[in-house]
């Protein structure tokens, strides 16, 4: 990369730390315990809306993780999402009703929080419908991960995006609070999916997968980025870019090898695909606060009266992270 192109990634990377200063104030602190953070503690940054019916199994999957404290950014919740939040003794929850989309589509708020309260932390950063799979998960806390990755000077771990869904119509089961969402989207595509290196900033972009062979046949790329680096060893001069897509400085986008090994990788398991789905994508597009004129809940909207089924001939049923490995969706690595 040039100097000049350094020069101006530098110059973008303040611009979005400022921008993440003067959003501070649309944040109104609901519930603040970020007093009771420890040095050690693996920390959980959110933006949510209207999630309610999802919260308990996430707080439960993220708690048995090993993730100590969660950071919350309520965008003006309707069904009591805040509410039930701010009651939890480890989360710490701001409420906005501001423009999710003028935030640069949260990542203002959420920078702003990273900056506040993630120097010094291994931060993990995702949405309430992903669920974090890493090498040895089954087994072993995120802070044998993370104690890892200090013992080898990696400061960033990347997870792709897995798209998982039901077998049948989206709205055959009913999600009940509380459930694992994985005993109904239980399956996944073992293929499908293409990669090329973004030149600019040096993260892979990924598309691919049930969202891009059913929504966006004719268009796929439209498709939903399926990259994202969600876990990060937070500094101050951290700025996540494109939601949790790619960051700066340019090098934490580093996150594979680029001469025929591989560097340890997870996923993010995307349980969008519920019956709650329908009346969900509805409310997004009605909103219209998305990316890119909000294409992607354009194309759900345009075949959800036709029920599409994502399941097809060539899907996988999960099972567990030794599955993904040996699929070759994620790797463990040098770590064993």
């Amino acid at each position: 990369m040039s100097i000049v192109s350094s020069y101006r990634l530098r110059l973008q990377r303040r611009r979005w730390l400022i921008r993440a200063v003067r959003k501070r104030r649309e944040l109104s602190s609901v519930a603040n315990r970020t007093r009771q953070i420890r040095k050690s503690d693996v920390l959980l940054f959110c933006t949510l809306r209207n999630e309610r019916i999802r919260l308990p199994y996430f707080l439960d999957y993220y708690r048995q993780l090993g993730v100590t404290h969660f950071l919350f950014v309520d965008n003006d919740s309707s069904d009591g999402s805040r509410d039930y939040l701010a009651a939890q003794d480890d989360c710490s929850v701001w409420y906005t009703r501001r423009s999710y989309k003028r935030a640069r589509f949260g990542m203002d708020w959420m920078n702003w929080l990273l900056l506040r309260h993630g120097h010094g932390h291994w931060c993990l950063t995702v949405d309430p419908d992903e669920f974090f799979v890493f090498p040895f998960c089954d087994t072993r806390p995120i802070q044998a991960l993370t104690d890892w990755l200090d013992a080898s000077s990696i400061k960033s771990f990347s997870a792709m995006i897995l798209d998982m869904y039901p077998k049948g119509r989206i709205d055959a089961q009913p999600y009940r609070e509380g459930q694992n969402p994985l005993e109904i989207a239980a399956w996944f595509d073992s293929g499908n999916y293409v990669i090329e290196k973004n030149p600019r900033y040096g993260n892979l972009w990924i598309q691919g997968g049930p969202r891009q062979r059913v929504f966006f046949p004719d268009q796929p790329e439209l498709a939903p980025a399926l990259n994202k680096i969600p876990l990060v060893k937070w500094e101050r001069k951290n700025a996540y870019a494109s939601s949790t897509h790619m960051l700066l400085p340019r090098g934490l986008n580093l996150t594979y090898d680029e001469f025929g090994g591989e560097k340890a990788s997870g996923l993010l398991l995307h349980t969008k695909f519920l019956n709650t789905f329908a009346d969900k994508a509805k409310e997004e597009l009605t909103r219209g606060q998305h990316y890119c004129a909000s294409v992607e809940y354009k194309a759900y909207a345009d075949l959800i009266g036709d029920d599409p089924e994502l399941w097809c001939k060539w899907s996988e049923k999960y099972i567990n992270w030794r599955q993904l490995e040996i699929l070759g969706l994620m790797s463990k690595g040098n770590w064993a």
